[in-house]
């Protein structure tokens, strides 16, 4: 018979031989998954031996990972900034990328203390949920054009017990907001921006498993940023800030399109790779063509 650890030891081995550079933490999700047991759990339990009925079930998950379905849609959840949130193949799996957005937008949030903010195209909920549960004192609303989406958006604010500060609604970010929205101190937006043409080109476990909709971003993957940055500006204070979360190489265009529709002290920020990843402006009373830094 095999122990809990040994089976663990095993999958990481298969994974990391596939390929997988998350392969111990994809082992011991996936584990824990097949038996049901907590990672505190798998801890006290790895010198005991699995029942063969569960090593089975185990079995069959990493099957399924190794032909390309995501582990957080296999186990339903992923973490993100500190938060366990429930997932689903409606909806993109948070990634740690998208934690520089959420940083960027907490810290802001916290310096105004009582203000609104939207999380356009929020998914999962991920980025507006972190911004909530870091900054008690501001309000969030959830943006969603999907229903399904929008459901997962509300078992998660449910899960991490933010009913009191988070809601959400269904819209459409490529189209003007409606004015019953009111108004608000801070958007954020992780848009769909991979270009139509490149989503054939995406590993497996992107383009055959997460949601289309929330993967393509026209053309040239900019189609969200000018809408957004066109539309939505008028639900933006006065000084209000726009935040977005870009793709590689799209920063300086997704800058030139913050400026032309008024933005003004535009900034970039750098994940950890120091690839710009996030691009933000602040609206001005004027349509200005300022300069812009890069925030290291």
């Amino acid at each position: 018979m095999t122990t809990y650890n040994d089976l663990y030891i095993d999958i990481r081995r298969k994974l990391r031989q596939a390929g997988y550079p998350g392969a111990s933490l994809e082992a011991r999700e996936l584990v824990c998954c097949g038996s049901r047991k907590t990672k505190e759990e798998l801890l006290r339990d790895a010198r005991k031996y699995v029942p063969p009925e569960t090593e089975r079930e185990i079995w069959s998950y990493v099957e399924r990972h190794l032909n390309g379905e995501p582990v957080a849609y296999l186990i339903g959840e992923w973490d993100f900034y500190g938060l366990t949130l429930s997932v689903s193949e409606d909806v993109l799996i948070p990634r740690i990328d998208t934690e520089v957005l959420a940083e960027a937008a907490i810290a802001y949030v916290r310096q105004l203390g009582r203000c609104r903010v939207l999380d356009l195209c929020a998914g999962s909920g991920c980025v507006g949920l972190a911004v909530a549960a870091n900054a008690p004192e501001c309000g969030v609303l959830l943006g969603e054009v999907s229903e399904k989406a929008a459901r997962i958006c509300r078992q998660n604010i449910r899960r991490c017990g933010l009913s009191g500060q988070v809601s959400v609604m269904v819209m459409d970010a490529l189209r003007p907001p409606a004015r019953s929205i009111g108004e608000f101190q801070c958007i954020v937006c992780n848009p769909p921006y991979i270009p139509r043409a490149e989503i054939g080109t995406l590993e497996r476990s992107v383009k055959d498993f997460e949601p289309y909709l929330a993967l393509c971003g026209g053309e040239d993957g900019l189609d969200f940023y000018r809408a957004i940055a066109r539309f939505w500006r008028e639900a933006l204070s006065k000084s209000g800030r726009l935040y977005f979360e870009v793709g590689m190489g799209q920063a300086d265009a997704v800058l030139r399109i913050m400026r032309a529709e008024g933005f003004g002290d535009i900034q970039v920020i750098p994940d950890t790779r120091q690839v710009p990843r996030v691009v933000f402006g602040t609206v001005m009373n004027e349509v200005e063509c300022p300069d812009f830094r890069t925030v290291f």
